[in-house]
């Protein structure tokens, strides 16, 4: 079975055993059919029939068998009851030991072709019920191979035969049979899944006979067909009752994988199936992980609750913390877990096991000494400080010491200038980060600075310090709060954004009290009113929020249109409403169609926002295939003069990528640079390109599974070849997405050429992008890179401090951090690290206006997507338990029989230990049990009861 996607069980799916009109015969099976059937003999060149002695070529053995299947054919029509059961009994003994090992088509099933006729004529003529119910059966056989396509005559026969013996005749013919029923039931249903307009009969008949196919299935390892068999005729639930813990794991891997592929509402009906089955066998952290897929934390927060057993308790409560939700739980003692208060600890614990406790200073990351010498830079002190600023705050994260900003005197904070403060005094926030307790005293101090700069960085530093984590003291919002009526607009910005750090995901009211009105307001700057949108949307994601939607509209609808297309913070607003049915579908459906009514390019960017938001992560084709379009459009407006210019860009850009992704490159980049300014002048013009988002948006809709980014990789070349220049910038972007934190070569490769692209906005977002896909990983290949991109990009300031923010982003956590939006073996999306990414790839569409203006402190947003991808293994009173594991590459298998192996590869280590975005672990050894199947993460272990340790001599 395919673990790409569900079966759909149809009549002309491949099979070893088709319908006679529609398979392709083997030589041997021809041969066998007209020695079969005399009639049916060769022609000659001169058209006359060439005659062949059935004796002379057949065997002894098979000569025997036919003669005796024509003399049972002919006592079949016999008048005489008895004699016709008897002839009746002999062929079905002869069929079913023939058809238990079917690799090709059974010998009786050909030597009984000519005679299917006359026994269809004997059926329709018999009057003793029994000897009919029998030769229906038969019937039902030879219809596998002999019935005309569509008639569906196998089913046909089955409901007038017995219905209890129907595995007696083969696997085969049971699933020639599904798919016969699947066909019919859509027919009789008339197309509408409605079994009251049906004929109940007809539909009782059919059920009737599904009931006995289901268990086959399943005492014969084929879970997957029973679960497509159930789904056609809308019974999926009734799987539930022939559900053990033999067979609980296959079938419920099978139906996470095809909930992705359903649309819904179905795909919540096939995960409530999976969470019925496994509450029912007591798996309660991995019933409480489905019911976090399907996105309902009330159903989580019911299973936990009804859970006697507290390490399993303890253990949803560890799922909870990683997807950052904090519901209500019966069980306080569970809510310092959920919270996040082991966090920090275990994560230092981590870097002493791998001993990278030691701080590092940018210098160590840049590693100059490897960068090609000569090359001057006129890079101005501030910007390169501003850069070592973000550099260290990335690579330090949460370990809370470093050798610039925590240092006695605090110098650095004064090599930055303005702007650069706020970013620096923030970045505090980032190397405390998590460590709620001891890092507010060390930001403290700086809440009492004169410099309003300052002041302003350290209460965004206090927002960065709490993501992630809860605090019962709620530090974030008593410190925050009275400074929301601040008359310094950049104290106001650093509150607001600080609070929708903190409080990401939480859906705290308190926070909607503060943030509504300052969105509402239409006195109030228009930059404060976009970064609470912005914070409304971080911390409401994904609620379907309607305050908050009509607030965010009415502010878009009711300021000037020029004063928010003038300003590039207006995508903030944009972007917030659409964080609000981020992964919710068709939920966005009527805001849609209210975005519809804003005027200009502000208007169609805020739709497309929506809609990538709204779907991301489902893999939706026909989603993908919309941004598609849309990305592919080439405005008529400049179907002039840009058209001209477009050419000489993308041969400029292929001579780019040709001439290798070193220093080497310059000439060809110099070469297509003339040709690319028309094109890319007019580019950056628009702020607001509806374009960008489509391109972005196909990958944030495919993200959601492999088979749909890898076609998405493939669409991108395609787009880069042909596409204007918005979509262009917006590829790498797009790329980075799909490879978050999981540097793959490919993908690795195509963004090193792009970063040579004679488009400024081109070359820096794909330099972005490759931090962004070795975020956390020191990934080799990319460190030497962006080393060659420093050098290459020396005498450019804005270039020059992109390369430095990519360093540090590859280098985060000294590699102990991910930023991956998918966890729990990549099926689970945390709404909170996903939320983080969209709105870094808008602020990244006008990176120049942004991050290298004054808004660089945005860069902290992807703060609230980092995670340490690590696994540490606790006994039931969460201590440190190290036990051997063994790390590999996963395998997908989904819908294999028995129990294969999941991981390949695989390297033994003692926890804790570094899991990369593609890696999988397990136990090595059965001394302890995992609470949890999924090791990432925490995860608690119990003693094995069962293990007997090896003898010693």
């Amino acid at each position: 079975p395919s673990s790409q996607r569900p079966r759909r069980l149809q009549q002309g799916r491949a099979r070893c055993v088709g319908p006679a009109s529609s398979r392709e015969r083997t030589m041997p099976e021809q041969e066998a059919e007209k020695k079969a059937d005399p009639q049916k003999a060769e022609t000659t060149k001169g058209g006359k029939k060439k005659k062949q002695d059935d004796a002379d070529d057949l065997s002894p053995e098979d000569l025997q068998l036919k003669r005796d299947l024509d003399m049972m054919a002919e006592r079949a029509l016999d008048k005489d009851p008895g004699v016709q059961k008897a002839a009746l009994d002999s062929m079905v003994n002869e069929i079913r030991t023939s058809t238990s090992s079917m690799t090709s088509v059974p010998k009786p099933l050909k030597f009984l072709r000519p005679h299917f006729g006359t026994l269809k004529t004997a059926f329709e003529g018999s009057s003793d019920a029994t000897n009919k119910k029998l030769l229906a059966d038969i019937l039902s056989v030879l219809a596998m191979t002999m019935g005309a396509e569509g008639e569906r005559e196998s089913l046909k026969f089955k409901l007038h035969g017995h219905v209890d013996d129907i595995g007696t005749w083969g696997h085969e013919y049971v699933r020639n049979l599904s798919g016969e029923i699947a066909a019919e039931y859509e027919e009789v249903t008339a197309g509408d899944k409605s079994v009251a307009n049906a004929d109940k009969g007809s539909i009782a008949d059919i059920v009737n006979l599904i009931r006995q196919m289901v268990p086959f299935f399943m005492k014969h390892n084929s879970e997957p067909e029973a679960i497509d068999l159930l789904m056609e005729v809308d019974l999926l639930p009734e799987i539930i009752n022939h559900v053990d813990e033999g067979n609980c794991v296959r079938i419920c891997l099978y139906l996470e994988q095809v909930s992705r592929y359903v649309p819904e509402p179905d795909d919540r009906s096939v995960l409530d199936t999976a969470i019925a089955i496994l509450r029912k066998v007591g798996k309660t952290t991995e019933a409480v992980r489905i019911a976090l897929i399907a996105g309902d934390t009330d159903l989580a927060v019911q299973i936990i609750d009804t859970c006697e057993d507290e390490v399993v308790r303890k253990q949803a409560a560890f799922l909870l913390s990683r997807q950052q939700v904090r519901p209500e739980l019966k069980d306080e003692s569970l809510g310092d877990i959920a919270a996040g208060t082991h966090l920090s600890e275990n994560y230092l614990n981590l870097a002493r096991e791998l001993d990278v406790v030691e701080p590092k200073l940018p210098d160590d990351i840049y590693k100059t000494y490897l960068e090609r010498k000569g090359a001057s830079s006129n890079f101005d002190s501030a910007r390169q400080n501003l850069a070592s600023t973000f550099v260290n705050a990335f690579v330090n994260a949460g370990f809370g010491a470093d050798k610039l900003m925590l240092t006695e005197g605090n110098k650095w904070l004064y090599k930055n200038k303005e702007h650069g403060m706020i970013s620096a005094a923030a970045s505090l926030g980032a190397l405390l980060l998590w460590d709620v307790d001891g890092g507010l005293t060390q930001i403290d101090k700086f809440l009492y600075s004169t410099d309003n700069y300052i002041k302003a960085g350290a209460l965004m530093a206090v927002g960065i310090l709490n993501t992630g984590v809860r605090n019962e003291c709620d530090p974030a919002l008593a410190l925050l709060t009275e400074y929301l009526d601040s008359t310094n607009s950049m104290m106001k910005i650093s509150a607001i954004f600080g609070l929708g750090l903190a409080y990401v995901g939480s859906q705290r009211d308190d926070v909607l009290e503060l943030l509504l009105p300052v969105v509402a307001d239409t006195d109030a700057p228009l930059d404060v009113a976009c970064f609470a949108g912005l914070a409304l949307g971080l911390v409401f994601v994904g609620s379907c929020h309607d305050d908050i939607c009509q607030s965010i509209m009415g502010a878009l609808m009711e300021r000037p249109q020029a004063s928010l297309e003038a300003e590039s913070l207006s995508r903030l607003l944009c972007v917030g409403v659409g964080l609000l049915y981020l992964n919710k579908q068709s939920a966005v459906d009527v805001t849609l169609e209210l975005s519809l009514t804003l005027p200009g390019r502000l208007g169609e960017y805020c739709q497309r926002t929506l809609e990538t938001c709204a779907y991301m992560g489902t893999g939706n084709v026909l989603k993908v295939q919309k941004f598609m379009g849309l990305a592919g459009e080439h405005p008529e407006a400049e179907a002039g003069a840009d058209a001209d210019a477009a050419a000489p860009a993308a041969a400029g850009a292929a001579g780019a990528a040709a001439g290798g992704s070193g220093a080497g490159a310059s000439g060809a980049a110099s070469g297509a640079a003339a040709g690319a300014a028309a094109g890319a002048a007019k580019a950056e013009d628009k702020l607001f390109d509806a374009q960008s988002v489509a391109t972005i948006g196909v990958a944030l809709v495919a993200m959601g599974e492999d088979l749909g980014s890898q076609m998405a990789h493939r669409t991108f070349g395609h787009m880069l070849q042909y596409g204007e220049p918005s979509v262009r910038q917006g590829v790498p972007l797009a790329i980075a997405l799909l490879n978050v934190s999981n540097p793959q070569q490919a993908a690795v490769d195509l963004l090193s050429k792009l970063s040579h692209d004679p488009d400024v906005a081109t070359a820096t977002n794909s330099i972005f992008a490759m931090g962004l896909c070795g975020a956390g990983t020191n990934n080799s290949r990319i460190a030497n890179n962006l080393r060659a991109l420093a050098s290459y990009y020396s005498k450019d300031a804005g270039l020059l401090f992109t390369v430095r923010i990519a360093q540090g982003l590859l280098h985060a956590g000294k590699g102990l951090l991910g930023f991956s939006a998918f966890h729990s073996n990549r099926a689970l999306l945390c709404p909170s690290a996903a939320a983080a990414l969209v709105a870094m790839m808008h602020i990244c569409l006008d990176f120049k206006g942004l991050i290298l203006g004054k808004h660089h402190y945005l860069l902290y947003t992807l703060v609230a997507a980092a995670a340490p991808r690590m696994l540490i293994t606790v006994d039931e009173e969460l201590k440190p338990l190290p036990v051997p594991v063994r790390v590999g590459t996963a395998v997908d298998i989904v819908g294999l029989a028995g129990k294969p192996k999941a991981i390949t590869g695989f390297q033994t280590h003692t926890t804790p230990v570094l899991l990369g975005t593609e890696d999988r672990a397990e136990l090595a050894t059965d001394e302890y049990l995992a609470v949890h199947s999924v090791l990432e993460g925490f995860v608690i272990l119990k003693k094995n009861p069962e293990y007997v340790p090896p003898q010693t001599e």
